[in-house]
C-alpha cells in the first residue's frame, strides 16, 4: 500500500513517498531534488547526503553568476538533482550568467499532484526558468508494489529562436551503500578522462581515451573503474563513460545484497559523467572527509559549462516552440540482472 505525505525538512517543504520496498522524499522548494532514496529491506539511502546541514538558498542572484560552484556547494546537500540547461562551470552565453550546474537545479518548482491514493502516486513538478527561456517539467509515478520510480521529463524552448542546453542526472550515492564491495556495471565501450584533474589525488590521466572499464592510471598503471573503492582510499577523479549500447547502468553491493540502476533511452543521454569523491580533495568544500560517487547521464562533454559543449559541437538544440523528453526508470532489486529495461522491467 501506498503512503504519500507531506512534511518539512530544514525549512524546506518535502513530499514523501513510501510503500513496503522504498521511501522517497523529494522537496520542491530546492530544484525538485530527490532528497533520499531508501530501500526499506535494509533500510539505507543509496542517496548521499552532506555532513554540512542544508540550508536555504537566501541569495539566488548568486547561484547565477561567475562565483556560483561556492555558493552551490554552500546550499548542496547531495541527492539527486536535474542539471539544465547547462552543467559543470558557469558562463555566459549571449547575455545571460548561467551558473555552476545551471538554473534547474538551484529554483523552486511548483508542484501539482496528479494522484495519490493506495495504488498510484503522480505528481508533477514544473518551473519557468529564468536566465534561458525554457521550461522543464517532471513527473515521478510509483505504483504500489513498484520497488522504484517512474521520472519523466520535458523541456521546452518557449522564445523564437534555437536554444543550445545541457542536460542531465546528478544522483550522487551515499558512502555506506558504496562501502558494501560495490560495483558498478555499464554496458559501453570508452572511457574519457576529464581534462583537468580534480585534485592532486587524481588517480587519472588526464584527457586519456581507454575501453570502459579501464582507465590510463597515472604513471602507466591501469584502472577497474567498476570495483569501486572502500573508505580510506583517497583519490578524486571526474570522467566520461562514452560508446552506450544500451542506457542503463547499475551499482551493486555484495555486502548489502542489493542494487540500484538507472534505465533512459541512450538516444537522449548518450553518456555518463562518472564523478568520484572520495577523501581526495583537500580544502573546502569536502576537506578530504566525503565519500561520494555520482554516475549521471548527460547530454553533452566536458562539464566545463554550456560555453565550453557548443565550442566542442556536443550541445544539444532545441528549435523555437520544440520540447524535447526523456523517459527513466529508477530501481531496487535483489538478485542478478543483464540489465535493466526504460520501463524499469528487469532483465534476469
Amino acid at each position: 500500500m501506498l503512503n504519500y505525505r507531506e512534511t518539512v525538512e530544514a525549512g524546506h517543504q518535502a513530499i514523501e513517498i513510501e510503500n513496503e520496498h522504498m521511501r522517497v522524499r523529494m522537496l520542491p522548494e530546492r530544484g525538485a531534488e530527490i532528497r533520499s532514496f531508501v530501500y526499506k529491506p535494509r533500510e539505507m539511502n543509496v542517496l548521499w547526503s552532506a555532513p554540512w546541514s542544508i540550508r536555504r538558498r537566501t541569495n539566488p542572484a548568486a547561484l547565477a553568476e561567475a562565483g556560483s560552484e561556492t555558493a552551490w556547494m554552500d546550499a548542496y546537500g547531495g541527492g539527486w538533482q536535474c542539471i539544465f540547461p547547462s552543467g559543470g562551470d558557469a558562463c555566459v552565453y549571449r547575455g545571460a550568467s548561467i551558473g555552476f550546474h545551471g538554473e534547474a537545479a538551484v529554483a523552486a518548482w511548483d508542484y501539482t499532484v496528479r494522484r495519490a491514493d493506495r495504488k498510484v502516486v503522480e505528481i508533477e513538478f514544473e518551473v519557468g526558468l529564468a536566465r534561458m527561456p525554457f521550461r522543464v517539467r517532471r513527473t515521478v509515478r510509483t505504483e504500489e508494489g513498484l520497488s522504484g520510480l517512474q521520472i519523466s521529463e520535458r523541456i521546452t524552448n518557449e522564445c523564437h529562436e534555437p536554444l543550445p542546453y545541457m542536460w542531465g542526472q546528478h544522483p550522487a550515492f551515499a558512502s555506506d551503500f558504496l562501502a558494501g564491495d560495490c560495483r558498478l556495471r555499464v554496458p559501453a565501450r570508452k572511457f574519457i578522462a576529464h581534462g583537468t584533474p580534480l585534485s592532486p589525488n587524481s588517480r587519472l590521466e588526464p584527457g586519456a581515451t581507454t575501453t570502459w572499464p579501464s582507465a590510463a592510471g597515472a604513471g602507466g598503471k591501469t584502472l577497474d573503474l567498476s570495483v569501486i573503492p572502500a573508505p580510506g582510499h583517497r583519490s578524486a577523479d571526474f570522467g566520461y563513460i562514452c560508446g552506450l549500447d544500451e542506457g542503463w547502468y547499475t551499482l551493486e553491493s555484495g555486502t548489502h545484497g542489493f542494487g540500484f540502476g538507472l534505465a533512459w533511452p541512450k538516444q537522449v543521454y548518450p553518456l555518463l559523467w562518472l564523478w568520484q569523491e572520495f577523501g581526495g580533495s583537500l580544502g573546502y568544500p569536502w576537506w578530504g572527509r566525503c565519500h561520494v560517487m555520482a554516475v549521471e547521464p548527460f547530454t553533452t562533454m566536458p562539464g566545463d559549462g554550456l560555453v565550453k559543449g557548443i565550442e566542442a559541437g556536443t550541445a544539444a538544440w532545441l528549435g523555437p516552440g520544440e520540447s524535447a523528453a526523456v523517459e527513466i526508470a529508477a530501481v531496487f532489486y535483489e538478485g542478478a540482472v543483464k540489465g535493466i529495461a526504460v520501463d524499469g522491467t528487469l532483465k534476469r
